[in-house]
């Protein structure tokens, strides 16, 4: 049956974590624009990331080292403008909460505060553990993200799997054992193995949100150009690509330009 908004209430931190112990299956995807992002909200998507990935997709940087705060926040306040019933959260870009706990809860009010977003999210365990906790104790909604973080990617040197060693996966674990301490509602996975996801899945009351981390998870997340097929040449093995909309609308623009070209556009019913 599709879900349609008379059926649908707003989604809160609150009813991810119900949604968890009912063992209902949480869907997310990344959104960076108004128009996009109503899409899926009517589609029924319970998250929209504003993802810093928009350094990517968007702005067209090989990582997503270069997004400020200030892009972070413009791209919010699109997506949320528009979005009546999904969750929106928004990622912390680099540098915005590494210098210290204090600096990390006043970015983050900004986000709440300018952007209106409903969440936000931040990479790391231990070394973020403190201004998590000031941030869930001053009333700020955080979304933890452990396993492969992509802000870190100098450090790791590649795109790799993590959690694959005995100690990588311990401390997997810990670290979200310990988010969920500090008062994380949610913690995504990315790119772990898939019986490492499970074990986090089971050990902690919060949702975990996969992307690349199997099916054990309570949610699942792909950014939204990926799993549309926008791009030719991104086709990570964890992506299902539900269209193709690089054909499509690379075959779109061909006929626009054949139309202009050949005077049969406009015709006499688009004109005036």
């Amino acid at each position: 049956m599709s879900v349609t908004p008379t059926t649908r209430k707003r989604v809160t931190t609150r009813r991810l974590i119900d949604m968890k112990a009912a063992g209902k299956a949480i869907a997310c995807l990344t959104a960076y624009d108004a128009i996009t992002a109503g899409i899926l909200d009517s589609a029924g998507v319970d998250v929209l990331l504003v993802g810093d990935s928009v350094g990517n997709v968007i702005q067209g940087h090989d990582t997503t080292i270069p997004v400020t705060l200030e892009h972070m926040i413009y791209h919010t306040q699109a997506v949320v403008r528009v979005v009546e019933h999904a969750l929106v959260v928004t990622d912390m870009p680099f540098m915005s909460y590494q210098v210290s706990p204090q600096e990390a809860f006043r970015n983050a009010g900004r986000l709440m505060k300018e952007a209106g977003s409903g969440a936000v999210k931040l990479e790391g365990g231990q070394r973020v553990l403190e201004a998590v906790r000031l941030m869930t104790e001053n009333g700020i909604p955080v979304m933890g993200h452990l396993g492969l973080t992509p802000q870190s990617i100098h450090q790791f040197g590649s795109y790799k799997e993590r959690g694959a060693t005995p100690e990588e996966a311990e401390q997997i674990v810990r670290d979200a054992i310990a988010l969920e301490q500090a008062g994380a509602f949610a913690i995504v996975l990315e790119k772990i193995p898939t019986a490492l996801a499970a074990e986090v899945t089971k050990v902690t009351t919060v949702p975990t949100i996969g992307i690349g981390a199997g099916p054990h998870c309570d949610g699942q997340i792909l950014v939204w150009t990926d799993m549309m097929g926008m791009s030719t040449e991104f086709r990570p093995r964890f992506v299902r690509r539900y269209a193709e909309l690089h054909e499509v609308m690379t075959s779109a623009v061909q006929q626009y330009v054949t139309d202009v070209r050949g005077n049969t556009f406009p015709g006499p019913e688009e004109s005036y």
